[in-house]
């Protein structure tokens, strides 16, 4: 599986339209999150679900990360699609509408069983969508719950519209984005901002996407191909970022051997929060 610093793009694609798949696997996009819930009819759930299964089991190795998103706790359907999808080819489970610890505590046991069952030499990793009040709230606490959990990942959608917060109102959109980032920070992982669907709105996904990536998020929902671009230009780091982070790096390595806690590059003042970001920076363009 790429390292999770190559996930700018997500490229979400409907379970109930396997030919889309080999299609997204063909794009540009970092990883692909093929859905079982939202975007699938539940007449339709049990046929989207075995299509998804059978291409997880002919895709073989592709430099994406896959990822399913099942239906969520409590849906009759969500232990089915975890006993369904965990298997070789699987790299995250994105479970929508978590809302405690104890929600990431119950799905870490039943992927561990079925991780078992299923002989897999790696863990499946956990993607949390925060799309709730109370999810807010408990943002920490899921992001900490586990080591599984490699994200926290906004939904918009089910975040706002059932309260009548306009999904454009900046100050929402950044208090929210605000306390899911700082939430996954204290736990060490990363925060994905969520989808923009206007999709003819190219601008507009742009311009979201770069507000997110002020606030420190590392990538974007795709729901359509003509975003993947965007996402990867804007959540990846450009060449003179990676230049500036390299000088960093060496400066900050021939400080720390003659003792020095702080070095200046460029007219810049570097110290230890800084210097470990121009490492993450380095990193994530090797991965890229």
């Amino acid at each position: 599986m790429p390292t999770p610093l190559k996930m700018r793009s997500k490229l979400f694609v409907p379970a109930c339209r396997p030919e889309f798949f080999d299609k997204a696997a063909a794009s540009d996009a970092d990883a692909l999150s093929i859905d079982l819930e939202d975007s699938v009819a539940e007449h339709d759930k049990v046929r989207a679900r075995e299509a998804a299964v059978a291409w997880l089991a002919r895709v073989g190795s592709v430099d994406k990360t896959i990822i399913v998103r099942v239906n969520g706790m409590g849906t009759p359907p969500f232990e089915a699609d975890l006993q369904a999808v965990v298997k070789q080819g699987l790299d995250i489970v994105n479970v929508p509408k978590i809302e405690s610890a104890e929600d990431v505590r119950k799905i870490d046991t039943l992927l561990e069983a079925l991780e078992s069952r299923a002989g897999l030499s790696r863990r499946v990793l956990l993607l949390a969508n925060i799309e709730s009040p109370k999810g807010l709230r408990c943002a920490a606490e899921i992001a900490l719950a586990s080591d599984r959990v490699m994200g926290l990942q906004i939904g918009y959608g089910d975040l706002f519209e059932p309260y009548g917060v306009d999904r454009h109102q900046r100050a929402a959109l950044d208090h929210v984005r605000v306390k899911v980032r700082f939430a996954a920070a204290e736990a060490g992982i990363d925060a994905y901002d969520g989808a923009f669907g206007r999709v003819a709105d190219l601008d507009g996904f742009a311009q979201e996407s770069q507000d997110a990536r002020a606030l420190g998020f590392a990538g974007k929902t795709c729901v359509h191909p003509r975003q993947i671009a965007a996402a990867n230009l804007i959540f990846g780091p450009s060449a003179e970022q990676i230049a500036f982070a390299r000088r960093v790096v060496e400066a900050w390595g021939a400080a720390l051997a003659r003792g020095h806690g702080a070095v200046s590059v460029d007219g810049v003042m570097i110290d230890q929060p800084y210097a470990a970001r121009a490492a993450q920076l380095c990193a994530m363009a090797e991965a890229i």
